[in-house]
């Protein structure tokens, strides 16, 4: 496979196997064990003395294409395929942490990463402090002698802040920590964690990769070293193991991934503009608007804007509610990534188990709702929000 191919290509041909039917179509390996021809290649096999599967919770074929596309995207060495999108993040993090050693979060993450990093990580005896993000400083007062991970997403779920990944890396590496990037609402095409210096990128595959609402998975990507030392046996002896079914829908998914986000983002950023100009929204956020608050960092670590927008409506949750049930085409659903445009209302959904006050300082308020743009026609999607304004008082 040529390194040189772009990513249309990639995601195409990358870490393609085929069997001895030749099939165009990669092969789906539904089963959980494999058998050797001698009792001497099946001790080879487990003392890695040769090369071969052993078991579906430690790798299958199908598996392996798939975490073998996403490298070649990422740029990444190796690659495990998990589950879930929290699989890989609870993977990511705690295979690195043993109790008394520290984290450092950004404030801003997904309900459930935080959960992970605040509520989970502290039961084994591993500390957490969450800052906010934006500023390199904080990250620099957090640190202690036993800080082992820094952990981030960017841009935010659900207010799409942008986190400087260069500065927090280059801090990273200065006092011996390691970065894990959640590259979830970038994705891998316009963003690139790992050449920013991060040395763990994770996904949740069920968004944009597969983006067609169909199976759950997630995937943890880094250089070899790292995934040999930290992930391999906290991989082999947990079971966050990917269904070889959900890979092989995974692999289908991420041949149309540059065309669907493409797309995707001209939408976003369409309904950006046009939601910028109505009476009854207080703000938008969008990183492809030159006005969001991190336009420098977004310049220097983004290739692209976004799938997503972010905005605040005047009348709380009363109109959130009354426009996201109005709308016809964009449906209501606390996924994104998806080929159907999708909305949320974060306050009572993706992000109801924080305080309010932890809510404010992440900038939800009762009026903030998340727009996820689908492949659907643009004009289409704009004329949708028309009707559904016109019964949201300003």
């Amino acid at each position: 496979m040529s390194k040189t191919w772009r990513p249309a290509t990639q995601l195409v041909h990358g870490g393609t196997l085929r069997s001895q039917y030749g099939e165009t179509s990669e092969a789906i390996f539904l089963t959980q064990g494999f058998v050797y021809e001698t009792s001497e290649a099946a001790e080879a096999r487990f003392k890695g003395e040769t090369d071969g599967f052993i078991y579906a919770r430690y790798g299958s074929p199908t598996n392996d294409m798939f975490e073998k596309r996403m490298c070649m995207l990422e740029g990444a060495e190796d690659a495990r395929a998990t589950a879930s999108g929290m699989a890989a993040v609870s993977a990511a993090i705690l295979c690195q942490v043993k109790a008394g050693d520290h984290i450092v979060a950004a404030r801003a993450l997904f309900g459930s990463c935080r959960w992970v990093v605040e509520t989970l990580a502290p039961k084994y005896g591993v500390e957490c402090t969450l800052v906010d993000g934006r500023d390199l400083a904080n990250w620099e007062k957090a640190v202690r002698p036993n800080t082992k991970v820094f952990f981030l997403e960017s841009p935010t779920n659900p207010t799409l802040e942008v986190i400087d990944i260069a500065g927090v890396a280059k801090l990273a590496d200065q006092i011996g920590a390691k970065l894990v990037v959640d590259n979830v609402f970038a994705t891998p095409l316009f963003q690139k964690p790992l050449e920013l210096g991060a040395h763990v990128v994770v996904y949740s595959a069920t968004k944009h990769i597969d983006g067609q609402g169909r199976c759950l998975g997630g995937v943890v990507l880094s250089s070899k070293e790292w995934i040999d030392e930290n992930l391999h046996d906290y991989f082999r002896h947990t079971g966050p193991a990917m269904s070889p079914f959900n890979a092989w829908t995974l692999l289908k998914g991420v041949e149309t991934l540059p065309l669907r986000v493409k797309q995707q983002t001209e939408s976003a950023r369409r309904l950006a503009d046009f939601l910028a100009e109505q009476p009854q929204v207080a703000r938008v956020i969008y990183p492809g608007h030159k006005d969001h608050p991190q336009a420098d960092i977004i310049a220097k670590q983004m290739s692209g804007g976004s799938t997503l927008v972010a905005f605040e409506l005047k009348g709380g949750k009363e109109a959130a509610f009354a426009l996201q049930n109005a709308l016809e085409i964009t449906r209501i659903s606390n996924n994104l990534g998806d080929s159907k445009s999708l909305i949320t209302h974060p306050a009572t959904t993706t992000h109801k188990n924080l305080t309010d006050e932890a809510r404010a300082e992440l900038g939800i308020s009762a009026g903030t709702v998340r727009f996820s743009a689908g492949i659907e026609d643009s004009e289409d999607l704009i004329e949708d929000f028309v009707r559904a304004l016109k019964g949201v008082k300003a």
